[in-house]
């Protein structure tokens, strides 16, 4: 890997999350370290006191387990400026990846008041459930005018409220690719970078759905799990299970994070987006040349050699059809089984935490940098026995079920 041309890479200098189980990066990467699923069994009077009626509690279909995030109703209004009012009417994803873009800025050692430069922000958020859940009256039930109730909801304002509160005054994006947003913001981000467009840039994402202590009915044929669990590539897989979480980076040009003296979480050397069009069964099924064309190009715009790569984190939802057309994607772009030395792990963040939906690509991101940082590979949760139409064998891919080593051979 050739990193002496600094001018095109992107270094990652600040990081923060929160996720089901972990309220930081630490516990995030302790829990992935012990192979932890941090899932959670929901009781049946806890769910009726969300909303849920006892017929739906008593179908043998619903499945009453999720992956929640703690607290996710505390805010430091004060910090922000906010009175308690206005905190309670704004939609807690705005709340929470506010706080999480103010601790990845921390993270990295700047305080926006201080930095000269430009900083831009890209960023996604899920469908907001929140006015319509947990304020059965609307604005009138907390007296607040109708505009305001729209700021404090609609997806748009989620960037554009952090660049207001902390004085950023970069490029300021909302990103709505449905579950790939995350990624795509730190894509738009790393472009703005190389564009010049600004010096620094936050990028992320934001899920949570409300009330959380709720089930799912699973229905036979769609993607939700059977049994609760996500079994990423297993043959015992049924789908994914919803999740809820918030994740962010910080992000500047290689060359000047070197000259700042700034930490180095990690380097980005190359990314790409792309979509499948119509080359595929439905508009919600993946695509085979789809996703191998994308691989490809972020290949060939890193430098990399595909055959030094010994690690990828995958989409990995556990559905029947998503997860071997993701292993046939990535073994037409890596190419055919070449032996034991060149073989390339892969996991799936989705069996620790759930997918988190529109913050399901940073967290996959965060988990990476975690695993380079630390020079070992978290296991794949919940993996015995490949699915019937994924032929491992024939690739130099395998689901790597243990905490091992990361052996980079440099």
């Amino acid at each position: 890997m050739d990193t002496s041309n600094k001018v095109d890479k992107i270094a990652v200098i600040g990081m923060a999350c929160r996720f089901p189980g972990a309220a930081c990066v630490q516990e995030f990467w302790e829990n992935l370290r012990l192979g932890k699923e941090s899932i959670t069994e929901f009781g049946d009077k806890e769910m009726l006191a969300a909303g849920v009626d006892a017929e739906t509690l008593n179908n043998p279909l619903y499945v009453k387990k999720g992956f929640i995030l703690e607290d996710e109703d505390k805010f430091d209004a004060a910090f922000f400026g906010y009175s308690p009012t206005e905190a309670e009417f704004m939609d807690p994803q705005h709340r929470l990846f506010l706080e999480t873009a103010w601790h990845t800025l921390e993270d990295a050692g700047y305080c926006p008041e201080n930095f000269s430069g430009d900083v831009g922000i890209f960023a996604g958020s899920r469908l907001s459930t929140y006015l319509l859940n947990m304020m059965p009256s609307g604005a009138v039930a907390l007296n607040m005018p109708g505009f305001q109730t729209l700021l404090g909801n609609d997806k748009d304002y989620l960037t554009t409220r952090v660049s207001y509160k902390m004085n950023l005054r970069g490029p300021c994006i909302t990103v709505q690719t449905a579950c790939s947003s995350s990624l795509v913001a730190v894509h738009m981000a790393c472009e703005s970078l190389l564009s010049g467009g600004c010096d620094m840039a936050l990028a992320g994402g934001v899920a949570l759905t409300v009330p959380q202590k709720v089930g799912y009915l699973f229905q036979q044929g769609m993607v939700l799990s059977q049994d609760g669990h996500c079994r990423a590539f297993d043959a015992t897989a049924t789908g994914l299970v919803p999740g809820n979480g918030v994740g962010a980076v910080l992000l500047k040009r290689l060359d000047e994070a070197i000259e700042d003296g700034d930490n180095i979480h990690a380097v980005i050397l190359g990314s790409a987006i792309n979509n499948d069009g119509s080359r595929k069964a439905g508009y919600t099924a993946p695509s085979v040349v789809g996703q191998s064309k994308v691989i490809g190009e972020a290949l060939d715009m890193s430098g990399v050699e595909k055959d030094t790569i010994t690690y990828i984190e995958t989409h990995g939802t556990g559905t029947a059809l998503g997860d071997p057309v993701e292993i046939e994607a990535l073994a037409l772009a890596y190419g055919k089984k070449q032996g034991c030395e060149n073989r390339c792990a892969i996991g799936s963040v989705k069996t620790n935490i759930g997918h988190l939906d529109t913050a399901a690509g940073v967290a996959s991101l965060i988990k990476t940098i975690l695993a380079l940082k630390n020079a070992e590979l978290p296991p794949s949760l919940n993996f015995t026995s490949p699915n019937s139409h994924i032929d491992f064998e024939k690739t130099r891919f395998y689901v790597n079920t243990a905490l091992s080593e990361w052996n980079k051979n440099g």
